[in-house]
């Protein structure tokens, strides 16, 4: 079906945060940088990192590495303005990075009100490549804008890591760690060129049709081939055959709901974030569907 972008802006004005409003905005090429970091920076605590719900089923007020990658997307956005908080962002990463150079899930968290158990009860003393590869993913679309970000020493680091955990990784990750691993190496290779050969490596424990259930999500949670490779001309999309990225972008199309907005698969912790995981998904949604040529 016809994407209708007008009902799509009418359901982020009922119900999206302002900042998700702000990055639609740049999709419809409208957008604001200042105000887009303004509405960013209220996530953002002195020591740099970001907290206070940026991550919708993460509500504790603290910086958390979660909301570091949401974060980085935003600015990834409105690169290269907002450079020095990117530069404080890695700054902050830095300073919670373990001794082997990977992030750990999370941190304690001070106040588990409307926080995922996943998040809550975290370990914060090892390394999770989950988090660390989607973190390094985004950080790296932000260096490609930010000289000061590509030449920061902890996304060095996090890179090695990455790479490292990659080439230890025996049998099938979980769904979530090998879609992010993916999007990792995507966004690394042409800085890191032995990303390309570790994204080769991981092509065993892709499925042809790009559908990998999430074990523990919901009942319907899956991985998706826009999961793995959202954008076109990229490395990961030479994973899958030209018409399952097709497929799915024709059911990524098909999922706007009457309302305009797009739905989510997982659960969500609070009547807050079922709602800021739409209004994020939505603009999701509208981006990868643009870059892909789909809106007309």
């Amino acid at each position: 079906m016809p994407i209708d972008l007008s009902a799509a802006t009418a359901f982020l004005a009922t119900h999206a945060r302002l900042l998700d409003r702000h990055r639609f905005q740049h999709l419809l090429g409208e957008g604001d940088p200042e105000a887009t970091l303004a509405a960013l920076d209220a996530y953002g605590n002195p020591d740099g990192g970001f907290g206070w719900g940026l991550e919708p089923d993460l509500r504790s007020t603290e910086s958390q590495p979660g909301p570091a990658l949401h974060a980085f997307e935003v600015l990834a956005d409105i690169a290269p303005v907002g450079s020095p908080r990117a530069v404080e962002l890695c700054d902050w990463l830095a300073s919670v990075t373990l001794p082997d150079g990977g992030l750990p899930f999370a941190l304690p968290v001070s106040d588990p009100a409307g926080c995922a158990p996943f998040w809550a009860d975290a370990d914060s003393t090892a390394s999770s490549l989950q988090i660390s590869a989607i973190v390094a993913a985004t950080a790296h679309r932000v260096a490609a804008r930010v000289p000061a970000v590509a030449d920061h020493p902890w996304l060095a680091r996090i890179t090695e890591y990455c790479q490292s955990a990659v080439r230890k990784l025996e049998g099938q990750p979980h769904a979530l760690v090998l879609a992010f691993a993916v999007r990792f190496l995507d966004a690394a290779h042409e800085t890191y060129p032995e990303a390309l050969t570790l994204l080769e490596r991981l092509r065993e424990y892709v499925p042809e049709n790009g559908i990998l259930p999430v074990a523990g999500g919901a009942e319907d949670e899956v991985m998706r081939p826009l999961d793995f490779a959202p954008l076109p001309d990229r490395p990961a999309r030479n994973l899958f055959a030209p018409a399952v990225v097709d497929a799915d972008l024709r059911r990524l199309a098909d999922r706007q709901q009457q309302d305009g907005g797009w739905s989510v698969d997982f659960a969500s912790y609070s009547p807050a974030a079922s709602l800021e995981w739409r209004g994020y998904t939505t603009v999701s949604a509208v981006s990868i569907l643009q870059r892909n040529g789909m809106l007309g």
